[in-house]
């Protein structure tokens, strides 16, 4: 076997290969007589069909199988032999002359052929130990447990439509439609044909709900609010807008009292227990939010503390999977990208940049998994997949068999398992200092992570 490198660039490489006639050959005879005791020919006893009628009768087709499992063989025997890795499945190019396939089929010619990769990068890792992280801490009031007990009461103690001549008041729970302008003009994300809002729970931004009071069923009005100048979406905070709203139903909340009785309606002993149980749930929140944003710095830190070329394959199947799901949302939103503020030429620019990175990460995670020995069990991947099943009430068995039948998506729950395990092992060598703060100022650090990097499982 000959090789010759006849590229080495970057990452990429290609490597001319010959396999002599008499290897291919050998092989050949290796297959036949692996036939022979399998063929049934007439006029031949099984396994007395001579090697040389076989070769007349099977000789091609052989050959060709011959040819696929030498050149696979041959591609990763010269890989190891050069200790590489490559980042997807090399490209292999036959001869495009038919004579010479036929030559080669026939065992007169040498194959020769051309391979083309992209290796993956050594990752050299940073000092994982000097890094600094704020741990926001928040501590829950006993007036928000009060107001998410209310809330909870409000949600379950069941509504009635009051019926054609509604007005709304203080604690109904409407069925509306509205259409959000600013100038005029209506902004992208303003319009609902029939959302749901229960009025006074702040669900919607400031002096939206107070102005619906007093109105009636299938009325319209305009009302007029201001964006908060923290909100979430830069392009509308601190702007001035208006809604034309229409009341489509109203519900008005049913007589009864917060006391044991609901709470025994809920499956739970009495109002204390309510409480333990409301808390519990906006601590485990909490808790989750606050992992969240330790690991977005993790990530970020990792990110910058590698600077290394990632392969374009990689780069160029991750992005194709993001555009595929961002053009999806906008086409199924029925929206452009100039209504996000923005061009199809900048978005993509921006999520090949997010692609590059994923990968980059990617690598990383892998590397610090690798020389930490950090792994997933069987048991961890299993609790992922049950995980995964309660995300569809309803269809668990369905989504079980598909599991249970592809293999590969299978073992793609393992790789955010995975990630989450190098993250906490990098958050354990860490300095981690907590910040104490309040729910909302955590919600805005969440959000304003998710604007500059929409974060994703890289795997």
């Amino acid at each position: 076997m000959q090789v010759t490198e006849t590229l080495n660039e970057g990452l990429k490489r290609k490597l001319s290969v010959t396999i002599p006639a008499a290897d291919l050959n050998t092989r050949l005879d290796a297959k036949l007589e692996e036939l022979k005791g399998q063929a049934s020919i007439k006029g031949f006893r099984p396994g007395k069909v001579p090697t040389a009628h076989l070769k007349k009768v099977y000789g091609r087709s052989a050959m060709s199988e011959v040819m696929t499992d030498a050149i696979n063989s041959t591609v990763s025997d010269t890989l190891d032999g050069r200790k590489e890795r490559a980042a997807a499945q090399p490209k292999v190019d036959l001869p495009q002359d038919q004579a010479i396939i036929n030559d080669v089929l026939d065992g007169k010619a040498d194959l020769a052929f051309e391979v083309e990769y992209e290796v993956l990068p050594p990752v050299s890792l940073m000092d994982l130990k000097g890094l600094k992280l704020n741990k926001p801490v928040v501590a829950i009031t006993e007036e928000e447990i009060d107001a998410e007990v209310n809330r909870v009461f409000a949600q379950n103690r069941g509504f009635t439509d009051k019926g054609d001549g509604a007005v709304v008041e203080q604690g109904d729970r409407l069925g509306l439609s509205f259409v959000g302008k600013i100038d005029g003009v209506a902004f992208p994300g303003g319009t609902s044909d029939h959302a749901h809002l229960t009025v006074g729970s702040g669900e919607f931004i400031p002096g939206f709900e107070e102005q619906l009071v007093g109105q009636k069923k299938d009325e319209t009005r305009t009302i007029k609010v201001t964006f908060p100048a923290d909100y979430g979406n830069a392009e509308l905070a601190g702007k001035e807008a208006t809604f034309d709203v229409t009341i489509l139903h109203v519900d008005g909340p049913n007589a009864g009292e917060l006391d044991d009785d609901f709470a025994k309606r809920l499956g739970l002993e009495d109002v204390a227990a309510l409480r333990k149980t409301v808390s519990e749930q906006m601590e485990a929140a909490l808790e989750s939010m606050s992992k969240q944003h330790v690991k977005r710095q993790i990530l970020d830190a990792l990110d910058e503390g590698h600077k290394f070329d990632v392969p374009a394959q990689l780069v160029e199947a991750e992005f194709a999977t993001i555009w595929q799901r961002v053009q999806h949302e906008v086409e199924g939103h029925g929206r452009s990208f100039e209504d996000e503020g923005t061009t199809e030429a900048e978005a993509k620019e921006q999520y090949q940049r997010i692609a590059e990175r994923r990968v980059r990460l990617g690598l990383v995670v892998a590397e610090i998994g690798n020389q930490n020995e950090v792994q997933v069990t069987d048991d961890e991947h299993q609790q992922a997949l049950l995980a995964e099943i309660r995300r569809f009430p309803g269809q668990e068995q369905q989504v079980y068999d598909y599991y249970r039948k592809n293999a590969q998506a299978l073992a793609s729950l393992r790789a955010p398992v995975f990630e989450n395990k190098v993250v906490d092992y990098v958050a354990s060598l860490a300095e981690q200092t907590e910040k104490k703060m309040s729910r909302d100022e955590l919600a805005k650090l969440i959000q304003a992570d998710e604007n500059e990097v929409p974060e994703e499982h890289h795997h």
